[in-house]
């Protein structure tokens, strides 16, 4: 195969782009961005993203999904008030919107019109922040080769919360002025209020944490799955097991954050095989376990009670 010759590119993430092929003939354009859907390989040529994504990938993009329907149940169930019955139908909505908005993003992205897609490899830190690595050879001119070489890791996540606030608000204003007949006009639309914060939060957030947060989540799903843990049996002033089944909401608010233990030490562990994972799922319902069977030291009503008497 005859490849012709040019000086080699400079900078991490430049690389030439194919102009032209015939048969074993293969002409490369000058060192440069490579376009949208390929990255540089080891010699420095532009190649198209032809690999599937890792299971890691895509808990990642789960990770990513994940935040603006937890959210949108946080302010549901904030906002609704204990006597509303309008909070499961906008739960149930505000699911329904976040699969609808992930089924159509990956129709979306290429290949066009299939439920799969085509990524890059993820090989380090630095592929999520390629701006920070143009060449500038003679101090003074900078070579500009930013693009994306964690194809679509990195844009795939924006499309989605575009696609989820748009169906948020084609569809959650109806349903809440519909049902949402318990609370005041100005209550009524608070969840929804809210979600026009948190989604340019997530957004800058992805933008500039994107590769962060890529090495980060298994750990943050953990932490904050066991804090939000503690801090709800604590509040609803679970000691025992059976505080915790008196209520079906308790239970599905353990099997939920069960889950989301689960999700991180499958993440962590990084196993392509689910029978890796075994053994250290055995450590999900840990704990809870730990809690109520300390609960009776810590007493959580005693100090529930001290704090609001400002003790």
């Amino acid at each position: 195969m005859a490849v012709d010759i040019q000086p080699a590119c400079l900078g991490l993430y430049c690389g030439k782009t194919l102009l032209f092929k015939n048969g074993s003939s293969e002409i490369y354009g000058e060192c440069g961005v490579c376009p949208r859907g390929q990255r540089t390989n080891a010699q420095k040529y532009c190649q198209p993203c032809t690999e599937s994504p890792e299971l890691y990938d895509w808990l990642y993009l789960g990770f990513m999904a994940m935040l603006p329907l937890v959210l949108h149940w946080f302010f549901i169930e904030w906002y609704s008030g204990k006597k509303s019955s309008s909070a499961l139908f906008q739960h149930i909505t505000a699911l329904f919107e976040c699969s609808m908005a992930a089924i159509i993003t990956l129709l979306v992205s290429d290949p066009v019109g299939v439920l799969y897609i085509r990524s890059c490899r993820v090989l380090m830190l630095s592929d999520w922040y390629t701006m920070l690595y143009n060449p500038s050879p003679d101090y003074i001119t900078t070579v500009h080769c930013t693009h994306e070489a964690v194809y679509p890791l990195y844009t795939i996540v924006f499309v989605y919360y575009a696609f989820c606030l748009v169906l948020m608000m084609l569809l959650r204003p109806l349903l809440v002025k519909k049902i949402a007949c318990g609370l005041g006009k100005s209550e009524r639309f608070k969840s929804i209020y809210a979600a026009l914060y948190f989604f340019p939060i997530l957004t800058v957030l992805q933008a500039v944490g994107g590769g962060l947060l890529y090495y980060a989540f298994p750990y943050i799903i953990l932490v904050l799955s066991l804090v939000t843990l503690a801090v709800y049996m604590s509040a609803s002033e679970i000691e025992n097991c059976y505080d915790l089944l008196v209520r079906k909401k308790r239970l599905i608010v353990l099997f939920s954050h069960w889950l989301l233990h689960a999700y991180g030490i499958v993440s962590i562990s990084r196993a392509d095989r689910l029978e890796h994972d075994l053994p250290l799922l055995a450590l999900v319902p840990t704990p809870a376990l730990f809690y109520l069977f300390t609960a009776k030291f810590t007493e959580p009503s005693r100090i529930l009670s001290e704090g609001a008497n400002g003790h």
